[in-house]
């Protein structure tokens, strides 16, 4: 019996993902996994800056934007940049709304309609897709176009 064809560039991009990223991230961000609630790094973080898909580094999520949702993952209610995200029906557990990273197409979690105002929505996040970016070092990632987030509004 012959095997398929592998692709090469593939499993290579496999192997690079498998040795940057911790075995969670990799099970979160490209096996569509969930991390345990209120046992992941973000879910209780109360500092200022921006959230980048740890994948591809693209701003995804801004602190502004977080609320406490009792849940026990970082929960926003909308993403810095709506062109960075896909929403994709996912059937996996009943119906609900998946949220992937539109360059890298990683898993990032899934969107709900119960948030707060003025939208409405809560894109319940794994910590594990995510990279926290500190307000003071967005420049140095050359994530500046994001400060005036941040600048106290006149």
């Amino acid at each position: 019996m012959t095997q398929p064809p592998t692709n090469d560039a593939n499993s290579a991009a496999e192997s690079e993902l498998r040795k940057r990223l911790s075995p969670l991230q990799y099970r979160v961000t490209q096996e569509s996994g969930t991390e345990p609630a209120f046992q992941n790094e973000y879910w209780n973080n109360h500092r200022a800056g921006i959230y980048v898909d740890v994948v591809s580094g693209e701003p995804l999520f801004s602190s502004i934007d977080k609320f406490e949702s009792g849940t026990g993952w970082p929960s926003f209610t909308k993403p810095i940049e709506p062109e960075h995200v896909v929403e994709k029906v996912d059937h996996s557990f009943g119906v609900r709304t998946e949220v992937r990273s539109k360059s890298s197409d990683s898993h990032l979690g899934h969107v709900f309609d119960d948030g707060p105002p003025a939208t409405g929505l809560r894109y319940c996040m794994n910590s594990a897709a995510l990279r926290f970016v500190p307000v003071e070092k967005l420049k140095d990632e050359g994530l500046e176009r994001y400060l005036s987030l941040f600048e106290p509004k006149k």
